[in-house]
């Protein structure tokens, strides 16, 4: 045998991905990148939109005042998002592919609504209604994903999934560097209705997974929501629930109030307001590419390590990294550089959101799994925006951004004491 045969031999053969499961990686993976263009606009607009709408409202846009609304509307995205978990049992009913352009099609529509608000109260609707259909989007992508492609290659297609996300943070920032640092904050959003072109290529070009139509069209006995809180699923049901609730208090506290930080820190360095707005795009840009990185190298580190061992690493840099990023890093003298580096970290380690994608799948059913996706992913969407409300207090009762932020640190650790109880899966293939 020569050397170019035992080297044939030795290599793995993936199984090639064929034309229709390309297709719709990319219409997943574009809507999903959009989904995170649309989550991060709010947050890197935030000051100069509640500066002019707070006024519109009777409201003076002080400091506080700015800081508490957009604590507020962020919660009552968060609710929206929550509500998402209702596209679960519709796509495990009527197929993943329309109900995932429904989604689309929603979070797009009052995305670009939002640039017509004229007060803080419809600002906060039109944000609630586009978190319905941005959490949607997340599961439905997942589910399709895992459902469409081969066995050998679906671990890896969850982690390239998942950078669609970030992918989007850092179109936003590019975003906000050049569209909404000259055009504004209302044409920033008008930039969120993009996303409608992806949901009608879905609804034309995508087909359904085979799997979902071989086994998916089956009803149930009972409604898959009821079924994922049966003995079967109960325990996997709360676990998964909570090490996401765990994942979205840590990773949205810092990812939302990271451009409001470094805007902070730039002007206490002397720098303009654009200026400061290029920064909180630059740093924004930074944790995206950290993010990617971190959603790239999971799925390795799954397949040698397991599941639950890698969820703990990724777990446990967190609570560093957000303990150094708010609550070091932003008192610094001189801290905006410094804050910025560690931003990199932080977004490598809240690639743990990959891991979801990833496992979530391989623990359910095909005809509960996107209802199980969507539940997982949305419950703790509702335990966030309290939270959120809490940290608003406390920014609000301490004076300061870093440490109430940096507290939240604490959630991952609680998380670390949760996941000996989830189910690993590691070795094992996607259930029919």
């Amino acid at each position: 045998m020569d050397s170019n045969t035992l080297a044939a031999t030795a290599r793995p053969t993936r199984t090639p991905l064929n034309r229709d499961q390309i297709r719709g990686f990319w219409a997943a993976w574009f809507g999903w990148t959009l989904d995170g263009m649309d989550s991060i606009i709010y947050a890197l607009v935030l000051v100069p939109a509640l500066t002019e709408l707070l006024p519109k409202s009777g409201i003076a846009a002080t400091p506080g005042n700015i800081g508490l609304a957009g604590s507020i509307l962020f919660a009552l995205f968060l609710v929206g998002w929550g509500l998402s978990f209702i596209w679960g049992p519709i796509a495990d009913r009527f197929g993943r592919t329309r109900v995932l352009a429904a989604t689309i099609f929603g979070y797009a529509l009052f995305t670009g609504l939002a640039a017509l608000s004229q007060n803080v109260w419809e600002l906060a609707i039109f944000r609630m209604l586009a978190g319905i259909g941005i959490g949607g989007e997340w599961a439905l992508a997942g589910t399709y994903v895992a459902e469409s492609w081969p066995e050998d290659r679906r671990k890896m297609g969850a982690g390239f999934l998942q950078t669609g996300y970030y992918a989007g943070f850092f179109i936003a920032a590019a975003l906000n560097y050049t569209v909404g640092a000259h055009y504004g904050w209302r044409a920033m959003f008008f930039c969120g209705l993009v996303p409608v072109v992806v949901s009608i290529y879905t609804m034309l070009k995508v087909r359904e997974p085979e799997r979902w139509e071989k086994a998916g069209k089956k009803a149930a006995q009972r409604s898959p929501l009821r079924e994922i809180f049966s003995p079967q699923y109960l325990r996997r049901t709360l676990v998964n629930s909570t090490l996401l609730t765990v994942a979205i208090i840590g990773l949205w506290a810092g990812a939302v109030y990271e451009p409001a930080a470094i805007i902070f820190l730039a002007k206490k360095e002397g720098m303009t307001l654009i200026q400061a707005v290029h920064m909180a795009s630059i740093g924004t840009g930074i944790l995206s590419i950290g993010t990617i990185l971190g959603c790239l190298a999971l799925p390795p580190l799954a397949e040698r390590f397991g599941r639950k061992n890698t969820l703990a690493i990724y777990f446990l840099g967190m609570a560093v990294f957000i303990a150094l990023s708010f609550g070091w890093a932003f008192y610094l003298p001189n801290g905006l550089d410094t804050f910025i580096v560690t931003l990199f970290f932080l977004g490598f380690f809240g690639g743990n959101f990959a891991m979801f994608s990833l496992w979530l799948p391989e623990q359910y059913e095909t005809r509960v799994r996107a209802t199980a996706f969507a539940f997982n992913t949305s419950v703790g969407r509702f335990i966030g925006a309290g939270v959120n409300f809490a940290l608003a207090a406390s920014v609000s009762a301490m004076g300061t951004l870093g440490t109430p932020v940096a507290y939240t640190a604490l959630a991952f650790i609680a998380g670390l004491a949760i996941i000996p109880f989830a189910l690993e899966t590691k070795g094992q293939e996607l259930p029919q």
